[in-house]
């Protein structure tokens, strides 16, 4: 269960990166995945699973800045 709502999750972080970047969604797919922002997200001892969907766009905005 855990994995289905880590999944739903990523896929709403990568829809309002998209959105904020004005970009498609497998662009922003491809950027999400690079990012530390995600490998923390996957790892659950960082807690990142607990925060805000905006609250990681705005981590991975500032990644790509």
């Amino acid at each position: 269960m855990r994995d289905t709502v880590l999944w739903r999750k990523e896929s709403h972080i990568i829809m309002l990166l998209a959105e904020a970047l004005h970009i498609d969604a497998d662009r922003a797919l491809n950027l999400f995945y690079g990012t530390e922002t995600y490998r923390q997200l996957s790892d659950p001892k960082y807690g990142l699973h607990l925060m805000s969907d905006q609250y990681l766009v705005s981590n991975i905005l500032s990644e790509l800045q």
